[in-house]
């Protein structure tokens, strides 16, 4: 797995994204014309996700709030990226609540477990961040609802 480093402006040439987009060599080297898995960091902060394809070769990779927060980085700013190609399988670990309320119909599980790792972790984080008992039960009952969606 090869590093690439490079320094950008964040939000340059992405529009309004907190995003950077990809010298054109390492996109290149990375491969792919669709999204890319990568890790790396910004500003020393390690972050993980895929890259954006914008059109004509060009790629761009975007960052979460926490992740800009941590790296105490706003558009306009000029980071320090190191990236690099993640092809290491993307587990979520589902809490034990949301856990048997999947497992108890047929497929429903399945049809979680088949869902993108983003959606799966944003399921998850919607669970484990409720406060109170009653926003957590409703929450892993939408959960719930949206794998059961995708049962066709």
């Amino acid at each position: 797995m090869t590093t690439h480093r490079f320094e950008a402006v964040l939000g340059a040439d992405a529009g309004d994204l907190p995003a950077v987009v990809l010298p054109a060599d390492v996109a290149a080297a990375m491969g792919g014309r669709a999204r890319i898995p990568v890790a790396g960091t910004i500003n020393r902060v390690a972050f993980r996700g895929s890259t954006m394809p914008m059109g004509g070769g060009r790629h761009c990779v975007g960052f979460r709030k926490e992740i800009r927060t941590q790296a105490a980085v706003d558009i306009g700013d000029l980071v320090a990226i190191e990236i690099a190609r993640d092809d290491a399988p993307r587990t979520v670990a589902v809490p034990a609540d949301l856990a048997a309320a999947l497992a108890a119909e047929p497929g429903v599980r399945a049809a979680f477990d088949a869902m993108s790792y983003t959606h799966r972790r944003e399921w998850v984080e919607a669970v484990d961040g409720a406060k109170r008992p009653e926003t957590r039960a409703r929450r892993v009952a939408q959960a719930v609802d949206a794998a059961r969606a995708r049962i066709a």
